[in-house]
C-alpha cells in the first residue's frame, strides 16, 4: 500500500511539473507572437514613413537607407525566429529611426506634414509597445530557463525535451547614454 502511495505521489509530481513546464513554454511562445505582431505592423508602416520623408529629404539618402536596411534585417530575423539577430537588427533600426526623426527636425515642411506626423506618432507608439512586449518576452524566457535548470524540475524538463530559450538582448547602442548636448547642437 505504501509503495502505491509513493508511486502515485511521484506520478502526480511528474504530471504537475510537466503541465507547468508546458504552460511556461507556451507563455514564451505567446510573448514571441505578441512581439511578432507588432514587428509586422511596424514593418508595414515604415515604407510609408520613408516614402513621405523621401519627398522632402533629397540630401539625406544615407539616413533613409540605414532605416531600409535595418527594416530588412529585422524582417529576416523575425522570419527565422533568430532572437539574437533580431536584437541586433532592432538596435540598428532604433538608431536609424532616431537619426531619421532627428534629421526631420531640419525640414519644417516635413515636420508639418500631417502624414509624417501621423506615421511618426504611430511608429513611436509601436516602438513603445515593442519595448513592453520585449520585457514580457524576456520575463517569460527567464521563468522558462529557471524552471528547466532547477532541480527537480530539470528531470522532467530533460525527460520531455524542454529547453532553454534565448533572451532578446539590447545592443550597447541602446544602453548608451544619449548625448543631449550633441543632439541640440546638430544642424543648427
Amino acid at each position: 500500500m505504501l509503495v502505491w502511495i509513493v508511486v502515485a505521489v511521484v506520478v502526480l509530481y511528474f504530471v504537475i511539473t510537466y503541465n507547468s513546464l508546458v504552460s511556461v513554454k507556451n507563455n514564451v511562445e505567446k510573448a514571441w507572437s505578441n512581439i511578432n505582431v507588432l514587428l509586422k505592423q511596424r514593418h508595414e508602416e515604415l515604407p510609408k514613413l520613408i516614402d513621405t520623408c523621401r519627398q522632402y529629404m533629397q540630401h539625406e539618402q544615407a539616413t533613409l537607407e540605414k532605416v531600409i536596411q535595418a527594416r530588412t534585417q529585422v524582417n529576416e530575423a523575425r522570419d527565422q525566429h533568430d532572437v539574437t539577430a533580431l536584437g541586433q537588427a532592432e538596435s540598428a533600426l532604433r538608431v536609424g529611426l532616431g537619426g531619421l526623426f532627428a534629421v526631420a527636425e531640419s525640414y519644417p515642411e516635413l515636420k508639418s506634414n500631417q502624414n509624417f506626423l501621423m506615421l511618426q506618432t504611430r511608429i513611436t507608439g509601436l516602438e513603445n509597445q515593442i519595448a513592453d512586449r520585449r520585457e514580457f518576452y524576456n520575463d517569460s524566457v527567464y521563468i522558462n530557463n529557471v524552471r528547466v535548470q532547477q532541480f527537480p524540475d530539470l528531470i522532467v524538463a530533460r525527460l520531455f525535451g524542454f529547453a532553454k530559450e534565448s533572451l532578446l538582448k539590447f545592443s550597447s547602442e541602446e544602453l548608451a547614454d544619449v548625448d543631449v548636448s550633441q543632439r541640440f547642437n546638430a544642424k543648427l
